[in-house]
């Protein structure tokens, strides 16, 4: 009786395992699949951007609304995509401003 239940006990055990391993194995090819398809975005300081208007800010006015706003200047970037931003003619943006709301500006 003591063997049954220590096999059953084993066996449980090893099916658990099996099923983190798996778990484990999808986890990562997901994150390979999403990686592939995410492109880098590195300002330097200097660079000309524009930035997205959030449909939070200001009056929305449908369709017609231009979705981004600028350009502006990378004044200094920080770790994990924050960034400050100048105007063109040297003011300097109240907040930071996440490096995934703006886009590169080519004149």
């Amino acid at each position: 009786m003591e063997a049954e239940l220590e096999e059953a006990e084993w066996m449980r055990a090893r099916f658990d395992q099996l099923n983190l391993i798996e778990g484990k194995r999808l986890a990562t090819l997901c994150h390979e699949v999403f990686d592939k398809r995410i492109w880098p975005r590195e300002f330097q300081e200097g660079d000309l951007v524009l930035k997205k208007i959030l449909p939070t800010q200001k009056d929305h006015k449908g369709k017609w609304t231009p979705n981004y706003e600028g350009p502006y200047v990378v004044k200094r970037t920080f770790s994990r995509g924050a960034m400050i931003l100048t105007s063109m003619y040297g003011k300097e943006l109240q907040h930071l401003v996440n490096s995934n709301t703006v886009k590169k500006f080519y004149p």
